[in-house]
């Protein structure tokens, strides 16, 4: 592993899924965008979409291809209800899942909303050496998983170790 103590940029990518929102109300991409931007990232790219699988995999699909982009964040669709579907979309193209990102989201959610944790279907893992999570629609889940596991996991000084100096690495065979 790398023993890098400077910030490393990231290029990422925002997602929001929906059904509802507009450009203009979009308060979960905002923070995101903001948040990583706040980090010393770049945002790459930026979209909303409804909650339909095969445009979500397809955008999706298009960003993890770019060698230019790091990660990519996903806001919403990780519901119950019979639209959400982002899990769905978005697993396929995992290359290897990181279960530790959800448990560890559900565990830290639990203070903000009790046993409703328990209805999220966040995730995280990695699509041909780019990041993916993703997060539910709210806001303030957007917040606990930025500020309590994402930020800290891309930024190259965290201690003991971290994804960023990972990322060289993510695509040996």
């Amino acid at each position: 592993m790398s023993t890098t103590t400077d910030f490393v940029e990231l290029s990422l990518c925002v997602l929001t899924v929906s059904d509802s929102r507009t450009a203009a109300d979009d308060s979960s991409g905002d923070y995101l965008a903001t948040a990583l931007a706040e980090s010393g990232h770049r945002l790459a790219q930026r979209a909303l979409l409804p909650d339909d699988r095969y445009r979500l995999r397809a955008l999706v699909s298009q960003w993890i291809a770019d060698p230019g982009v790091d990660g990519v964040l996903v806001t919403g669709g990780t519901g119950f209800t019979g639209r959400d579907s982002t899990p769905e979309a978005l697993l396929p193209l995992l290359d290897k899942q990181m279960p530790g990102f959800g448990e560890l989201f559900r565990a830290l959610s639990v203070d903000d909303i009790g046993t409703a944790s328990l209805q999220s279907r966040a995730f995280a893992g990695v699509a041909n050496g780019t990041f993916l999570f993703a997060l539910p629609g709210s806001t303030s889940a957007c917040r606990t998983g930025w500020e309590q596991i994402i930020r800290a996991q891309l930024d190259a000084r965290t201690k003991p170790c971290n994804l960023a100096t990972l990322r060289p690495r993510l695509r040996e065979r």
